[in-house]
Order: structure tokens, then sequence, then C-alpha cells
């Protein structure tokens, strides 16, 4: 498969308006900064992009950052300005002619940021074999993705070799699609539907049982949206599955639990991460405004204090005394249109 995919975006693709479905290539409305970096990318870059959803965490400066299948390296260069000069970003892909394009403009983005030296690099490499790439295990602050691991054929492995590289507290930000129930087989070997970003997509349970089993322990779902295939031959073929572009962000850290448990802790955001002046979203059920006391759950908890975001909060409490699960905590479904829980109000579910 990684040869038909390696074909789709290298030959078959000449551009992003030859994709056939927005699965691929669809951004949420962008933040003001990352527009402005945008408009310093390449045009030959900007031409061969074919992600989806926002892969640009917050409180990025001066960190090193992987980016799993990099493409043209549109997404490399727009992280390359948000880590600064003291930052570093490395894109992994296995296309050469995507390969070319990124590698042609290294320069280029260089001079526009004023950087006396490039602070990126692209490795020609399989996801599902990065223990092959010069990466060194632990030394990754962040991993970003952008519509990728649904192609590849092993995405457990995708997901193991995240953890690996990352350092403790680091985290794996990525988009890619999702379905609601797993694709048939005979879809998934559809040259098309796996290079438009479909047929490969996981059923969302597999996947946040694959994130567990990688080491990933509390998964948590930033953004979603459904997704409007629009072709109808590739309709037809599809039938009753749902797709979804999602957002998740995965944590290493050890002390998560299975679940949301309530040690009546608490945080208060100081306004202080980067264009996030008045509040700040962890993820879909954790909006924190500047200078309000917040009540977490045991991870939330964690995650802040033992993560690049421990120096914007104030953490109150400790796990001296256990509640039990936090109030609002559910089985809700990540794509939860349909499931009354979604609209639940509690600070953690």
């Amino acid at each position: 498969m990684n040869e038909s995919v390696k074909a789709y975006y290298g030959q078959v693709l000449q551009g992003s308006d030859d994709l056939r479905t927005d699965a691929c290539c669809t951004d949420t409305d962008l933040p003001r900064h990352i527009k402005h970096a945008l408009a310093d990318i390449h045009d030959e870059v900007l031409a061969r992009y074919y992600g989806c959803g926002l892969i640009a965490p917050e409180a990025l400066d001066g960190l090193s950052i992987l980016d799993l299948g990099s493409g043209s390296g549109r997404d490399v260069y727009v992280l390359s300005r948000l880590v600064g000069e003291a930052g570093s970003v490395v894109g992994v892909d296995m296309t050469d002619e995507q390969l070319a394009v990124a590698n042609a403009h290294i320069d280029y983005h260089r001079a526009k940021y004023g950087y006396k030296a490039s602070n990126v690099r692209f490795l020609k490499g399989y996801l599902e074999d990065l223990d092959a790439l010069d990466l060194e295990p632990g030394t990754f602050d962040v991993i970003v993705s952008n519509c990728v691991i649904n192609l590849c054929a092993d995405k457990e492995a995708v997901l193991r070799s995240a953890f690996r590289l990352l350092k403790p507290g680091g985290e794996l930000y990525f988009s890619d699609v999702y379905a609601d129930r797993r694709v048939p087989e005979a879809l998934t070997k559809d040259p098309v539907l796996h290079g438009e970003c479909l047929s490969g997509a996981l059923y969302w349970n597999d996947f946040l049982n694959f994130a567990k089993a990688a080491g990933f322990k509390d998964p948590r779902l930033v953004e979603d949206r459904p997704l409007v295939v629009g072709d109808p031959d590739i309709e037809d073929k599809l039938g009753d599955i749902r797709f979804f572009s999602a957002t998740y962000r995965l944590f290493k850290l050890d002390t998560l639990e299975p679940a949301c448990e309530d040690y009546g802790q608490a945080v208060v955001y100081k306004g202080t991460i980067p264009h996030h002046k008045d509040a700040f979203a962890l993820d879909n059920h954790h909006r924190m405004e500047t200078g309000r006391v917040f009540p977490v759950c045991g991870n939330t908890f964690d995650i802040l204090k033992h993560s690049r975001f421990a120096a914007h909060f104030d953490f109150i409490g400790d796990k001296a005394v256990h509640f039990g699960i936090f109030p609002g905590c559910g089985t809700a479904l990540p794509f939860g249109e349909d499931d009354p829980a979604a609209a639940s109000t509690g600070a953690c579910c």
C-alpha cells in the first residue's frame, strides 16, 4: 500500500486542486499568527500541500519538533518560524517528489525568517519504520502529523514510535481522519479511497485503544468536524460510513490514570501563553479563562504540571485525598453529535 500512496501523492496529484474530496485538504479557521506565518511560505510548497486540520499547538518557542508525513514541507516551515531560531524541526516523508519540493526551498525560508542557519531538515523514510532513521529516542518536545497516519498500513507502529521518540511530558499533536465504524477490507485496497484519506481511516474506538496500548493513557480530542465527501462515485462506494476530521493531543506521562479521578485539585491559568491572553483550551472540554480557578481531574492536573505548559499555570491541591470519578466524566462518543452526553458541562469528561 505504501507504493500506491507514493504514486498517488507523487504522480497522480499535481496540486491540492486534484483531490476529489476535502478529507485531506481543509483547514479550520486559522489564528492570525498562523496566517501570517503561512503568508511567507513559498508558493510551490503551498501548492503541493495535502493536509487537514490545524497542527500548530501552543507554546512552541525553542522546542524540538518532528513532523510525520511532512510532504512538501508546508507545516515544517510554519513550525520553523514558530519555534524560532533556537528551535528545530525535522520532517519525515516517503515520497521523493514531495521531498524534492521541501528541500528545494530550505534556504528560501531561512532567508525569509532572517536565520543565520536553517533549523529544519527532511528525512526520507516510512512512518512505520522510524527506528531506521537518524532520530534519537526521547529527544522531541512535540511530534505533529497532518492527515497522514491514516495512510499508514501499521498505525500501531507509528504510535509506538512516536511515544519512544518523545521526551517525558512531550506531546503528539495531530490531525487525521476517523470513521464511525471499521472500514470493510475491500475498500481499504481501493487506491483512490486510500489516497483520499478515507479507506485507511481508523474506527475511532480502535484508535483510542491503540493509543493507550502505545503508552498514551489519556487521549484528548481538541476539535472535530464531519466530512462531506461530495464525489458521487466515492459516496456510492462508502455507503453509510461516516468520516470525521479530528485533532487529538496525546501526552507521554507515566502518572496518567485510565479514568478521570477527582482529587479536589484545580488550576489557574496565568494568561501567559502567546496568542492566548484571555483563555487557553487544552482540549474540547477544558477552556480555562485567565485568573479563574478551574477544577480539574488528576490527569488534567498532571498534563499541565508536567509538560511545557507548567510555567503558565498555578496549581492547587495534591493527590492526598481521593473523591472518586470526576463529576461529568462518562463514556461520551468522541464525535458525539448524536450523543446527549457530549453536551455535559463538566470540566473533565
